[in-house]
């Protein structure tokens, strides 16, 4: 077992395909720490049959498919202790105790908009802006092939975060480092920075001062950041990415190549996300793991 809380994974499931899909990847996720998987459906309870056939049946299939989710991902994880439940009450709260209450909590999300990028519902958007523990989401079709760069034997992407050095986040890194961990794999740290734009300086031109300086300073706080985890965690090999641009766009290129991104998501900002959270929940093709710190 990880040496994470041994509170359980827990996958929100409704019976829809982007919700078995996430629960796919949270059974996954709970075997590589050796924790159980709690499958949670949120709720009021099945409603009789209305008698209009075209209204009963999608309600009938979702239904099925919610049942025998446990059974299958017994048959794929025979050793992965899983756990079926169901909560009366609204969505949002039942799933926001369960985030609290559990290592992480799995979501799913309906996958690409032409316009927009990627659907998140929302349901997900309230929870990952309001939850005091660690989501993530999976788009619907992930698959684990979609975790190699090319079909078995292929190497694993890699776990990816970023990393905000002015609030880094113990939790983030505890999350992100043992993700590498249980995956055998080097793990990426970004921090991205930009200077400041002075005052009579228009914005995209070089502003004055000593921009190697300020480049030399930042990855000496990413070294010192990162030094401790490095003891702690010996066995892992820690990629240091110090980037200039946007940290949202920075992020965004490099998840492209990237197996789970990790991100920090500051409480104190009250209940809603900062840009970056934002920009990867809904452009990012891989699971992305939000982890709330103060």
């Amino acid at each position: 077992m990880s040496p994470l809380s041994a509170r359980p994974i827990t996958a929100g499931i409704d019976g829809s395909p982007e919700s078995r899909d996430a629960a796919d990847w949270a059974a996954r996720e709970a075997v590589r720490h050796g924790l159980p998987l709690r499958l949670l459906h949120a709720g009021p309870g099945a409603a009789g049959p209305s008698g209009l056939p075209e209204l009963d049946a999608p309600a009938e299939r979702a239904a099925a498919a919610l049942h025998d989710l446990p059974r299958q991902l017994s048959y794929a994880h025979p050793a992965l202790e899983i756990r079926f439940g169901h909560t009366e009450g609204a969505a949002v709260p039942v799933l926001l105790d369960a985030a609290a209450t559990s290592t992480m909590l799995v979501l799913g999300s309906r996958g690409l908009s032409g316009f927009t990028g990627f659907l998140v519902g929302s349901v997900a958007a309230a929870v990952c802006a309001r939850a005091t523990g660690p989501v993530a989401l999976v788009r619907a079709g992930q698959r684990p092939e979609d975790e190699r760069t090319g079909p078995v034997p292929a190497p694993y992407r890699p776990v990816l975060a970023g990393l905000d050095l002015a609030h880094p986040g113990d939790e983030l890194l505890t999350h992100a480092f043992e993700a590498a961990a249980v995956r055998g794999l080097d793990l990426q740290v970004l921090h991205a920075w930009t200077l400041p734009v002075l005052h009579g300086y228009a914005p995209g031109t070089t502003p004055p001062g000593d921009a190697a300086g300020a480049e030399t300073e930042r990855l000496r706080m990413l070294h010192a950041t990162l030094r401790p985890w490095r003891h702690k965690f010996p066995e892992i090999q820690v990629v240091e990415r110090l980037e200039y641009g946007h940290p949202a766009h920075r992020l965004l290129m490099a998840a492209e190549t990237a197996g789970l991104v990790l991100v920090g998501r500051r409480t104190t900002a009250g209940a809603r996300l900062g840009h970056v959270a934002h920009a990867l929940i809904h452009r990012t093709a891989c699971p992305v793991l939000l982890v709330p710190h103060d």
